[in-house]
């Protein structure tokens, strides 16, 4: 659903724009596969809302991870250091987002349980915390 509503938002936009996008010029299928690929990649994540994310962490990671903590692994916390030096792809957002999706080692995937916006706010969440060092305030 996603790709096709960014397929729709590209080919309206090369309408009103001088220069079509790389997928619009490219003749053969892996062209335009690769030009696709490689504007999904390059684009920002979008931010959760902070508030809402810890409202989704108190009501299904605090268990584990209360203050930031880590009950089960406790030199794995949501402390910034331990989410730079465990966290798959460091410290951010999409790497939170990954964790909590699929889960890891002692850790549960929450993707069948959580919507994706919930996921995005809980993310949002834990990486506001551990970049203001606010855990255990």
């Amino acid at each position: 659903m996603k790709f096709s509503i960014l397929l729709t938002l590209l080919a309206s936009a090369s309408a009103y724009s001088i220069t079509k996008p790389a997928f619009l010029k490219a003749k053969s299928t892996a062209a335009i596969t690769a030009a696709l690929c490689t504007s999904l990649i390059a684009s920002p994540a979008f931010a959760g809302d902070v508030g809402a994310g810890e409202q989704v962490f108190s009501a299904n990671c605090a268990a584990c991870h209360a203050g930031g903590q880590n009950v089960i692994m406790p030199e794995k916390t949501l402390q910034k250091d331990a989410l730079t030096q465990y966290l798959s792809g460091g410290m951010k957002e999409g790497s939170v987002v990954m964790q909590v999706t699929n889960g890891k080692n002692a850790m549960p995937a929450f993707g069948g349980r959580l919507s994706d916006d919930d996921i995005a706010n809980v993310a949002s969440y834990v990486i506001d915390q551990a970049s203001g060092d606010k855990w255990d305030e």
